[in-house]
């Protein structure tokens, strides 16, 4: 029920935000509604997130929250790089934690060892080093953060949070897109 009443509210600020954004042409060159409209957006898009991830019952679901933090971008075609990169590198690294994991004592060289070979990986994969960066975060939560389940359901379990994430920032892009004016107006 919480829920509920939580995700309401947050539907009740996006309506604002859109009637707000529409006054904000009446107002040209007043950066805070546009500020309103992409915080507004922002929030609608993490508590979405969240809120689905504890739909299928993830443990940590704050990380699809993070993802969606870091994907939502302001068009479709730079919040789709981003994606990807995130997409890639998480499985890349979710992965190699799982299989390390499984197999090893969560050990500082082994740690070491791990993110090297997830280097060498991403640059087999043609991706970049965001990738890299993201698969090193999946890999040490897989691998350092103690945990009672088997390693490759953590790695599941972050992977599919990381995966909502991103569905959800990408969804919102191309339903709530921002306008030109709001992003120049954070530059």
């Amino acid at each position: 029920m919480r829920l509920l009443i939580a995700w309401s509210c947050v539907c009740w600020l996006a309506w604002v935000a859109t009637v707000v954004s529409g006054m904000a042409d009446e107002k040209a060159g007043w950066a805070g509604w546009a500020a309103l409209v992409h915080a507004v957006r922002t929030a609608v898009a993490a508590v979405g997130s969240v809120l689905l991830a504890r739909v299928f019952r993830l443990p940590e679901a704050y990380w699809a929250a993070i993802t969606t933090l870091v994907i939502t971008q302001s068009s479709l075609g730079a919040a789709l790089a981003v994606s990807w990169q995130r997409f890639v590198g998480t499985a890349l690294g979710a992965a190699v934690g799982a299989v390390v994991a499984s197999r090893f004592e969560p050990h500082v060289v082994v740690f070491g060892a791990s993110v090297f070979l997830l280097g060498l990986l991403c640059a087999v994969a043609r991706t970049d080093r965001s990738a890299y960066r993201f698969g090193g975060i999946a890999l040490a939560i897989v691998l350092l953060v103690p945990h009672t389940e088997a390693a490759w359901r953590v790695a599941f379990d972050r992977f599919a949070e990381v995966t909502i994430g991103i569905v959800v920032a990408l969804i919102m892009t191309v339903v709530w897109p921002e306008s030109e004016e709001t992003a120049a107006a954070k530059k």
